[in-house]
């Protein structure tokens, strides 16, 4: 339970963090953070959680880094949807903690996004559901990939966490434009049932395109990296 309940700290901060600064600091009059910000926020929720939980759950934080870890050979299948469910509550505390904070301000309109996920219309720079599908797979395939490899037992100890959070920062500078950056479907989905609406019945492709992506990743790590 400890480890489950890890999980569901962990993602609750990466959702408010990463979420959050989309949300409240991204555009703020004359010092907005940016995608740079928004970025490294991303990236800065995984490295710090990962220290601080790493030896308690493994930190994944998302469900397409379980299901990956568990393609890779690395996660038992007896935990599998325990850790998703853990990281989907605490992605959608989160979510609700966020509304709470940026309904404060006077002309919030949740339907302006709240750094929800989107393809076509709804991606920030008007990407197809191909572009998005593609880029989602992708990314997170090298997500785990890195994932693998930094935590192998032959990687050098204590500098996980710093390239596991650094390629997630990378992956948001490529891909906030084409679909505001998932490759986490609790990351979407503690943001989308806020929304409603297109940013729900837009939600599968983020839960389909990372779990697939994850699973070649792991794979393709797995394959890479074998000892034989």
């Amino acid at each position: 339970m400890k480890s489950y309940a890890a999980e569901l700290m962990g993602t609750f901060w990466l959702v408010l963090g990463g979420c959050g600064s989309a949300v409240l600091a991204a555009a703020f009059p004359d010092v907005g953070i940016g995608l740079l910000g928004v970025a490294l926020a991303f990236g800065l929720t995984v490295l710090t959680m990962a220290y601080a939980i790493g030896h308690i759950s493994g930190c994944h934080l998302n469900p397409a880094v379980t299901v990956g870890l568990f393609a890779g050979g690395r996660f038992p299948a007896s935990k599998v949807l325990p850790y998703i469910a853990a990281q989907v509550i605490g992605g959608v505390l989160a979510g609700g903690v966020l509304y709470v904070i940026a309904s404060g301000q006077a002309g919030f309109d949740v339907a302006a996004g709240f750094a929800s996920n989107g393809y076509g219309e709804h991606s920030p720079g008007g990407y197809s559901l191909t572009a998005a599908l593609v880029c989602e797979v992708v990314m997170t395939a090298f997500f785990l990939f890195v994932i693998m490899g930094a935590t192998d037992e032959r990687a050098p100890a204590g500098f996980a966490p710093i390239a596991i959070g650094l390629c997630l920062t990378l992956i948001h500078l490529i891909s906030i434009p084409v679909t505001n950056t998932s490759v986490n479907p609790a990351r979407s989905t503690g943001v989308a049932l806020f929304v409603g609406d297109w940013a729900v019945s837009q939600l599968w492709l983020f839960w389909v395109a990372p779990i697939v992506g994850g699973i070649i990743g792991a794979l393709a790590y797995r394959a890479v990296a074998s000892k034989d």
